[in-house]
């Protein structure tokens, strides 16, 4: 369903949504952007560039409590309230879609799916290119599928595309919508097109199939140890990563001894102590192996697994990392020149 709403009514329409849903929605922080609760529509701002934390994580919680335990018992934790997700951009959707698959795959992730299940997402086209964005040299400028509403702003007037019963449903809590017209679909491809060239911040050469190809034949390549020599091993291009989704799991006992709570915490293959195991032993325990895992999960193990590249372009790591060794065409370029 195509319908599109003046600009100046988006604020109307947003307030209608706060009032009968929880709304999780991207705001200015300082001179950066973010999602988190949205209590008023004027905070709303679809004209960011990219979000310092990728949405993944009110699916995947950074700090999680899976059940409570005491003795022989055990409660599993609620799976928490429904949501409105509004303001991602089409990468970051195309990494959600991406996590819905995997963790759908063998013994589904209960704790993911519920929550990803009771969201409502409006996605929003690009309007502002980010410093390093690189996603319309994957194709993932734009998204045609996996959003329950996408907002396009064309001119003075948003066309929003609502693909889901419940997308159609937000929709309907304004009579603003008028039905759009062949000219409102034109201007979005349009968009679509222009977004393809000025989502290209960094330029990847190669194709994701021949990114996956040449892995195969790259696992010594002096570049994992050319760049792996100023590597920190902070994890922080892990943590901005909306692909990531590696975790550990502890349990946290209380002073009875008896009682206490199992959790899992978001980790990072980067990090020195995680593929550490008993022994202890470390399987990992180089810079430059870490480093390489990196960009092979992203560019052949999970392509592997689902067929999907595990990159999608957001270049949040390229602008974390601060010894500027995270930005994966650089690499993915040198590894296709030899």
């Amino acid at each position: 369903m195509l319908k599109v709403l003046d600009a100046a009514e988006l604020g109307t329409w947003v307030e209608a949504i706060i009032k009968a849903h929880d709304v999780i929605g991207i705001q200015a922080r300082a001179d950066k952007f973010d999602f988190g609760p949205l209590a008023k529509a004027q905070d709303l701002r679809l004209d960011y560039d990219v979000s310092l934390n990728a949405p993944k994580r009110f699916f995947l919680l950074p700090d999680e409590k899976l059940f409570s335990f005491k003795k022989n018992e055990a409660h599993s934790a609620p799976p928490g309230e429904p949501f409105v997700l509004f303001g991602v951009h089409p990468y970051d959707l195309v990494a959600i879609r991406q996590l819905d698959k995997l963790f759908a795959l063998g013994n589904q992730d209960v704790h993911y799916l519920s929550r990803r299940e009771k969201a409502v997402i409006v996605a929003v086209d690009v309007q502002k290119p980010s410093a390093h964005v690189f996603s319309g040299c994957l194709g993932f400028e734009h998204v045609e599928d996996s959003y329950d509403v996408l907002l396009t702003k064309i001119g003075s007037e948003y066309l929003a595309d609502a693909a889901t019963s419940a997308g159609e449903m937000l929709l309907s809590l304004h009579a603003g919508f008028k039905k759009a017209d062949e000219k409102h679909e034109a201007a979005r491809k349009k968009i679509w097109e222009e977004n393809k060239r000025a989502l290209r911040r960094h330029e990847l050469k190669p194709t994701t199939d021949q990114i996956t190809a040449q892995l195969e034949k790259s696992y010594d390549h002096r570049i994992w140890k050319e760049k792996a020599q100023r590597c920190f091993s902070c994890g922080t291009c892990n943590l901005v990563c909306p692909t990531c989704y590696c975790f550990d799991v502890a349990d946290r006992l209380n002073w009875d001894l008896e009682s206490g709570e199992r959790v899992r915490t978001w980790d990072g293959c980067m990090l020195e102590d995680f593929a550490t195991v008993a022994g202890p032993h470390n399987f990992r325990g180089q810079r430059e192996a870490r480093y390489r895992h990196r960009y092979y999960r992203k560019g052949k193990y999970v392509p592997d697994k689902i067929g999907e590249f595990s990159c999608v372009g957001c270049g949040r790591c390229i602008g974390a990392c601060v010894t500027h060794i995270a930005n994966p065409v650089e690499v993915y370029n040198a590894i296709m020149e030899d």
